[in-house]
């Protein structure tokens, strides 16, 4: 076991969220451009600017000294809320048109969300991609293989059942059923097979494997001792490619979800929590192992980025979404001491999470990133 070390997972961190953070705040920028509102700074990081410059329209481009993030400030938006107040209202006509508060609120919405889609649109391009160039993976849910004493044969597996239904969810293909599994383990499972033209109910709680990589990063995952009977990589057009990469990342948004109600619901620790450390560290493991996992890990925390900003908690993206679609129901928009509260509820809440992960990182540097990018690119078929 040979970590990268701090270099490689310095130039990880920068590569993977330096261009994230970028392409994030470039939707929000051309979105509000393509509105008519002027943009009085782009900045990627945080704090005291390091490097920048000014141009023909007003923008101020720079980078500053905390590489945790960036933000584009449009005119006129002066406070977290983005409310009209005096100063606004002081402003010329002409210039105050060309402020975020003066577009309407369907323009306002989209230049938001331009955001969060412009991360989900680079993970679909990075997913599509690697399925056009290598072709898609096909495995049929029908079993191959059952280990001696494993968890499928207890309730009952046989070679030769196709696996309709798992956990409550039809089953397409074996992939559905790995997934299904190392997001449950040690949990009841309502499993339907076919077998000889009739659907049985077969009841199934895997058991808990805990699988490491070569960098020592340990993940505690469902097994059920199954392979699949026949597995096929078959070439395809760029629209099914596209397709097919619209399926993966709805398959990575739902274990997303999954883990999160399983922390809510107390299944899974809240150390599984990782923050920017363990981002630098995996990014570094995934930059040393080649260019395929490292931009499949790219295309993770893409996925990462733009769902976490679509969460309705003020401060996010999510939050201002969510104040928007208040206004267009009720026909005005939240009072501003509401939308204060709600933003320094948010805020806490962030600096929180903020707290909780840091702390994470510091105590155990061995979860999620690797290991769940490893799970996912599907290194090993059988064991499902």
């Amino acid at each position: 076991m040979q970590q990268p070390g701090i270099l490689w997972s310095l130039a990880g961190f920068l590569l993977v969220l330096g261009p994230l953070v970028f392409l994030h705040e470039l939707g929000h920028y051309l979105v509000g451009r393509w509105c008519g509102v002027k943009a009085d700074v782009f900045s990627i990081g945080f704090g005291r600017e390091i490097i920048g410059w000014t141009d023909r329209r007003g923008t101020r481009w720079k980078i500053s000294a905390l590489p945790l993030g960036g933000y584009v400030q449009f005119a006129g938006d002066m406070s977290p809320t983005s409310k009209p107040n005096a100063q606004w209202l002081a402003l010329p006509a002409a210039e105050r048109n060309r402020t975020f508060q003066a577009k309407a609120l369907w323009q306002r919405a989209l230049v938001v969300l331009a955001g969060p889609l412009t991360n989900l649109l680079v993970a679909l391009v990075i997913l599509s991609g690697f399925t056009l160039a290598y072709g898609k993976l096909v495995v049929s849910p029908v079993v191959g293989a059952v280990s001696a004493g494993s968890a499928a044969q207890q309730a009952g597996v046989q070679v030769g059942d196709r696996i309709v239904a798992l956990g409550g969810s039809k089953v397409d293909t074996f992939l559905d059923i790995k997934m299904t599994v190392a997001q449950h383990p040690g949990e009841r499972l309502d499993m339907v097979v076919e077998r000889a033209g009739k659907r049985l109910p077969l009841p199934i709680t895997p058991t808990t494997r805990s699988d490491a990589d070569r960098f020592g990063n340990v993940q505690k995952i469902g097994f059920i001792g199954i392979g699949p009977a026949s597995v096929q990589v078959v070439r395809v057009g760029p629209v099914d490619a596209v397709i097919d990469g619209g399926r993966q990342m709805a398959g990575i948004v739902d274990m997303m979800v999954t883990g999160i109600g399983q922390i809510v619901t107390g299944k899974r620790e809240v150390r599984e929590l990782g923050g920017p450390i363990k981002i630098a560290k995996f990014s570094g493991e995934q930059l040393v192992s080649g260019w395929q996992p490292f931009v499949f890990f790219v295309a993770l925390i893409s996925i990462n980025l733009g769902f976490i900003n679509l969460l309705p908690i003020p401060v996010l993206d999510g939050g201002h979404l969510a104040f928007y679609l208040a206004e267009a129901v009720f026909r005005r928009p939240v009072s501003a001491r509401g939308q204060e509260w709600a933003f320094r509820t948010g805020l806490a809440l962030v600096v929180a999470l903020m707290l909780i992960v840091t702390v994470n990182d510091v105590a155990s540097l061995g979860l999620f990133g690797s290991g769940t990018a490893r799970q996912l690119f599907g290194a090993k078929i059988f064991g499902g």
